[in-house]
């Protein structure tokens, strides 16, 4: 199978580099046939003054009068032109699309206003007759007007074919990936609930046994399995529309951080803190917000190598205080600018052992379902890295 989704740069550039080439072939070649229709107009025009120069100066009962006057001037069907006199009176007008109903002024008015146009795309012709001279003033074809713009349609038409296919890419690559994550965690969640039904009726037979009844044991497997519980609706709730309620921001980051921090390394430690007001809430889903939370600190946990410290800051995040901000800074090896962007990639991982995907599911946690947005906004190699949560107040 291809690794599509991996060449994907490669892939774009060269849905843009065919579009380029076939707008620039197309340019290129319509402008040939411009030049060449442009140059038979104009062969045209000039055999339609001579012919009527001829006319003028012969009679009108001559046959070769007639020949010439059927042949060539009325045959002219196409090019749009003007014969007027030196002082500027209309003596005939052909091929120009006017609107009916006008009185005889009106047309006047109108023609006038053609002749001025077409002295500006191309200088007229002169008729020299016996002490007068009269002007054949004439415009391109409506063919070579359309043929003069269709290399602009064309490419407009490129360039929305490049952009849907940009977008249907990018979209099918999304789609594909969701069906993904969605299938995964729902298997996750399916795997882990005979387990857990078996550890919970362990614990049960546990505490109604004389010999464990009071073992301290009973107890830590009872928020064990609160944790999977927690773990599988965490699962359960991927590909599903959670709901989100107003919850104390502070309180849910210091819940999930003092479950984290008893689990790693004593060498790391953790601190929780405000700017804002008591009680501030923010619309979320506790076990996805905690989920995220837990998985951007195991990552700067790893990134410490388990030693250091892990900082949260919560506070105003911008739009009028319609956001809210929540800041995870670490003191660990810090991403290098070119992996900004990586490092949310599904697959993308520093460790020996690891999926990749701790990142990658709290950006989808956040983005997808919380309408918000999880980005880096700080980090320095060899100092630390700054992920802020933004979250709707």
């Amino acid at each position: 199978m291809l690794p599509i989704y991996d060449q994907k740069s490669r892939i774009k550039l060269l849905i843009v580099v065919l579009a380029l080439v076939i707008g620039a072939v197309t340019v290129v070649y319509t402008n040939l046939l411009v030049s060449k229709l442009s140059e038979r107009e104009q062969q045209q025009i000039d055999l339609y003054a001579k012919a009527l120069r001829f006319t003028i100066n012969t009679e009108s009962d001559d046959t070769n009068v007639q020949f010439v006057s059927t042949e060539i001037i009325q045959a002219n069907k196409t090019v749009p032109v003007i014969l007027a006199d030196g002082d500027g009176n209309i003596i005939d007008a052909r091929n120009l699309d006017l609107p009916k109903g006008l009185s005889e002024a009106q047309r006047t008015e109108l023609l006038q206003r053609e002749i001025e146009h077409m002295r500006e795309l191309h200088p007229p012709i002169v008729i020299e007759l016996v002490g007068v001279r009269n002007f054949v003033y004439y415009k391109d074809s409506v063919i070579l007007s359309q043929l003069r713009t269709y290399p602009l349609v064309q490419l407009a038409v490129i360039a929305s074919l490049g952009i849907i296919a940009y977008f249907a890419f990018s979209y099918s690559r999304r789609a594909e990936q969701n069906r993904v994550w969605v299938g995964l965690a729902k298997e996750t969640a399916h795997q882990l609930g005979t387990p857990l039904s078996s550890l919970m009726a362990w614990q049960s037979y546990l505490r109604d046994s004389e010999r464990f009844r009071d073992e301290p044991i009973v107890e830590e497997l009872g928020k064990d399995i609160r944790r999977l519980e927690i773990i599988t609706e965490r699962f359960s709730n991927i590909g599903s529309i959670p709901i989100l309620k107003d919850e104390d921001i502070y309180e849910v980051a210091e819940r999930a951080i003092d479950y984290l921090k008893v689990r790693v390394s004593r060498k790391v430690t953790f601190k929780v803190e405000t700017l804002l007001a008591p009680g501030t809430t923010a619309k979320l889903n506790v076990p996805l917000l905690e989920w995220v939370i837990e998985n951007i600190c195991k990552n700067a946990v790893d990134a410490m190598d388990g030693r250091g410290s892990i900082t949260v800051v919560i506070r105003h995040g911008g739009r009028q205080n319609k956001q809210i901000a929540l800041d995870i800074t670490d003191t660990g090896k810090g991403i290098p600018k070119s992996k900004v962007e990586t490092v949310f990639q599904p697959g993308y991982t520093t460790k020996k052992r690891g999926w990749g995907l701790g990142l990658a599911l709290a950006k989808r946690i956040i983005e997808n379902y919380h309408a918000g947005r999880l980005y880096v906004r700080w980090s320095e190699v060899g100092k630390g890295t700054t992920f802020r949560v933004l979250l709707n107040a």
